[in-house]
């Protein structure tokens, strides 16, 4: 596909000064359609385009027709972000569409409700465009997952090199947006699931702290780790998103710790002078990393510097020994729970965790011709009421969720200790590539973001550099609903690296 030629037919009709409408922001994209004479004829000009353009990266797996968008543009009228396009990850409710998790055993789930989030998005005016393909079941279906996968929605690639995984769960919100698809998108994490898809795709990724974003109509894996975030091509898209998604709902209990003086007003107000005088806390890699990553983490502090921070260095206490373990029951557990409070609740011939298991098996070789459901099985046997020698598992999960206390008492104490107002680090390593035989190349991956996944703690990744021709992110995170401080610092640093990746593929 000649990629310039398709994108010089659709964008010779709509620009705005010498900016394409691939990459302008929200409030760019906003004027473009507000100043189109005929709306339904731009919507579906637009839809028809990213179809087309979308055919060999596959990030898109469901969209609503022209007209449906035109009378959601029109119902959304003087709305603060009217008509700006939006793709939601296919693990969200969202009414007219099936929400299937990227798994064919779900191709009959048509929500009755639109997920609190989307809800919200609908409120601020975003034209929810339609449904974006990820890792199936989030990742936690089986051993050997390959990012980007799914049964229902095939493989989603690279758009920097199409041999290359997107890297998952959120692969086709990153990768929409790293195209210019739609300015922003919403993913969903529990651990990676924003961040890393984001890094490695060149736009920024927010995984905001756990009950900032409600999960009420997410298909869910964890009740203490999942959460919603939005990505983007800049930071103020990405904080605009999120303002619009951020709030209490009665249906997550977990919103009601959002501290009353939280002000969400602040999210969209940034400094770029904001990383001046700022106190940063610089996790190095490993001594077993390469080069590249020394060269990267060396970059990041010169420019925290420049910017007028002071750098110090930081590490963290060894990880208790049975963390990752504890990490993966806790994750099984909560994921039996919520996927079948979620199934009985839907509209879906499967109601439960089991009769997805046996949907699988009877369907293996479009479903699990690459590799298998070993995290639902394991999920059962660590459902309440099982036991797993002479314990029950009640006891192992209250265990694991104590031995889990490790990554919030190890970024709090990296603060105080240190009087920090964040920590900066790399956010991973360069894609990989797409293997169906030995699954994502995790092994030997350098990075960070996992201490803030499993403590529900925010983390933001901006576009940091190339390396060998593959975007590279930058990650800072804080404790606690510190959101506006990590939105300001993320800012500041994107406003003076100044690196905007745009991958145009002009394949013969």
């Amino acid at each position: 596909m000649k990629y310039k030629t398709i994108f010089f037919l659709f964008l010779s009709t709509f620009l705005i000064g010498s900016e394409s409408i691939q990459y302008l922001s929200i409030s760019e994209f906003q004027k473009s359609i507000e100043n189109s004479e005929n709306k339904k004829v731009f919507l579906k000009f637009y839809i028809e385009k990213i179809n087309e353009l979308d055919k060999e990266t596959n990030s898109i797996i469901s969209l609503y027709s022209a007209d449906k968008l035109y009378k959601s543009y029109v119902y959304g009228k003087n709305k603060d972000w009217q008509g700006i396009p939006i793709l939601l990850k296919d693990n969200i409710d969202t009414k007219g569409l099936a929400n299937t998790a990227g798994s064919i055993s779900l191709i009959d789930n048509f929500p009755r409700n639109d997920a609190q989030l989307v809800r919200n998005l609908k409120k601020s005016g975003f034209l929810i465009l339609g449904k974006a393909n990820l890792s199936e079941w989030a990742n936690f279906r089986g051993e050997n997952s390959v990012s980007g996968w799914s049964s229902y929605g095939g493989q989603t690639r690279n758009p920097y090199n199409l041999e290359l995984s997107p890297c998952g769960s959120s692969s086709g919100s990153a990768v929409a947006v790293a195209l210019g698809l739609v300015p922003v998108s919403i993913g969903t994490e529990t651990n990676g699931s924003i961040t890393c898809p984001a890094s490695i795709n060149g736009v920024v990724g927010i995984k905001p702290t756990v009950g900032l974003v409600s999960r009420y109509g997410i298909i869910p894996i964890s009740s203490t780790q999942d959460t919603a975030g939005p990505l983007a091509k800049s930071v103020l898209d990405a904080a605009i998103v999120l303002q619009a998604i951020a709030g209490k709902d009665p249906k997550d209990k977990y919103t009601h710790s959002i501290p009353s003086d939280y002000n969400f007003d602040a999210l969209t107000r940034l400094d770029k002078n904001y990383l001046n005088n700022k106190r940063i806390g610089l996790i190095t890699p490993n001594q077993n990393a390469p080069d590249e990553a020394f060269r990267l983490i060396e970059k990041v502090k010169q420019q925290l510097k420049l910017l007028g921070a002071e750098v110090i260095e930081v590490s963290f206490a060894p990880v208790p020994q049975n963390f990752w373990s504890s990490a993966l029951f806790v994750l099984q557990h909560e994921f039996y729970i919520g996927l079948n409070s979620y199934l009985k609740k839907s509209k879906s011939k499967m109601q439960d965790m089991e009769s997805v298991i046996n949907f699988n098996k009877s369907n293996s070789e479009q479903v699990m011709s690459f590799y298998g459901q070993e995290y639902f099985i394991k999920s059962v046997d660590s459902a309440p009421g099982k036991t797993i020698g002479d314990i029950r598992t009640e006891i192992i999960y209250q265990e694991s969720l104590e031995t889990l206390d490790y990554a919030k008492r190890a970024i709090d104490s990296a603060l105080v200790n240190n009087k920090l107002d964040a920590l900066v680090g790399l956010t991973r390593n360069t894609a990989w590539k797409i293997n169906y035989e030995t699954g994502d190349a995790f092994e030997n991956s350098w990075g960070n973001g996992a201490l803030s996944a499993i403590s529900g703690y925010p983390h933001i990744t901006i576009p940091l550099d190339f390396s060998d021709n593959l975007p590279t992110g930058v990650s800072f995170m804080g404790a606690a609903w510190d959101e506006v401080k990590l939105l300001n610092l993320a800012y500041s640093f994107e406003q003076y690296n100044n690196f905007l990746p745009r991958p145009i593929q002009d394949k013969n």
